[in-house]
């Protein structure tokens, strides 16, 4: 039977008749995409920043306090007492109050001016393994050049020249400024696409197998394939719609920086959008009900896009085993791709080959929901 033009308008006009009576499903539509955006893009932040520091300065001299000053200077530290105890400084950390410790000796200075080591003790807590290891790298930072401009000092004193080996001159390419928003709002994006269109479409079709008008509908001459383009065009713009607010919050809320091309970045997009709201359809033909519709869409899309995509955690930190996994994960290319097009404004060129696993998902997930829903209806 041939697909009619006439019966998807329809069904199309019918649908977004639905989804404007049900504003549940509208506002999940539409705030809930924002609400992520913003929870997400504040809150998940892999800065460190602020770190706050308990000094305990035992020696008490000018060259202690000067040391003491270059640590706290910095930006990423901030010094929020002085104490005279051990006591002190593991009651601090163990209520949270300081991540890290400074015990600077009794004969610090001593030792400085007889050109010997100084040891200095760091006390960090390594609760959180991720904020310590970066804390403790900007420590181990700023010590070494406070260490290279004592001795540069050490030897301007005298008639000898010193001048270093290496001289390392850093240049950031794509996030200048190292702001981890800058990482993770693209990212998101492919996130919140992936799990919206997927619940959306399963919790309506679900919906109408659990009240029945399913079998109305089926009961008319509409063909299986004229169903599911009907049900498919309405949350399709309403994708699309998602996608226009998250990359108008990533812009002018976030500041994100957008290199690349927005013709190419809603192509891809909208190719990503499909297989998602086809995987929604799958996962309705699959479930018995909305309840069990939701926790299958969560399941397939929040959990894999969120853990094993690239989102929050690196691939290639990663277990070998794990990293195999993350090739069958669709959001791990798109996420990719969005990164790409916004931080380093790569074209098709470079991102063919992600485009291409994503047209494969799409195809797989198309074919799937087609053969699945026939035979639900049939």
């Amino acid at each position: 039977m041939a697909v009619k033009l006439r019966r998807i308008k329809a069904l199309t006009k019918k649908e977004f008749i639905q989804i404007i009576r049900d504003l549940r499903s509208l506002s999940m539509a539409i705030f809930i995409p924002i609400l992520l955006l913003i929870l997400f893009g504040y809150a998940l932040t892999l800065d460190v920043d602020n770190v706050r520091i308990a000094v305990w300065d035992r020696d008490k001299s000018q060259v202690s306090s000067d040391f003491i000053r270059n640590l706290g200077s910095s930006r990423y530290f901030k010094i929020i007492g002085y104490y005279d105890e051990y006591d002190e400084l593991s009651s601090l950390i163990d209520k949270n109050t300081a991540l890290m410790a400074v015990v600077v000796p009794e004969d610090f200075s001593k030792l400085i001016r007889s050109n010997q080591p100084a040891p200095v003790q760091l006390l960090i807590d390594g609760s959180d393994s991720s904020t310590a290891t970066i804390a403790l790298g900007y420590a181990n930072s700023i010590v070494s050049r406070y260490n290279i401009q004592f001795v540069t000092q050490a030897f301007s004193k005298t008639d000898i020249e010193m001048s270093t080996p290496i001289d390392l001159r850093s240049r950031v390419w794509f996030n200048e400024e190292l702001k981890s928003k800058n990482y993770i709002v693209p990212g998101l994006i492919a996130v919140i696409i992936m799990v919206i269109a997927a619940l959306l479409t399963s919790l309506t079709v679900a919906r109408e197998w659990e009240r029945g008008t399913m079998e109305q509908l089926i009961s008319t001459p509409i063909t299986a394939i004229e169903l599911i383009l009907g049900k498919f065009l309405p949350y399709f713009v309403i994708g699309l719609l998602d996608l226009a607010i998250a990359v108008g919050m990533g812009q002018f809320m976030f500041h994100v920086p957008f290199r690349g091309s927005i013709i190419l970045l809603f192509i891809t997009s909208g190719l990503f959008l499909c297989g998602a709201l086809m995987l929604g359809m799958l996962i309705s033909s699959v479930a018995k009900n909305q309840l069990m519709a939701s926790q299958m869409a969560m399941l397939a899309t929040f959990l894999p896009g969120f853990l094993l995509s690239g989102f929050a955690y690196p691939i290639n930190n990663m277990p070998e085993v794990i990293q195999a996994i993350t090739y069958l994960v669709p959001a791990r290319y798109f996420i990719r791709i969005l990164r790409g097009i916004y931080l380093k404004g790569i074209g098709i060129n470079v991102l063919w080959p992600d485009v291409l696993f994503l047209l494969m998902f799409t195809f797989i997930m198309v074919a799937l929901a087609s053969v699945k829903f026939k035979r639900k209806v049939a």
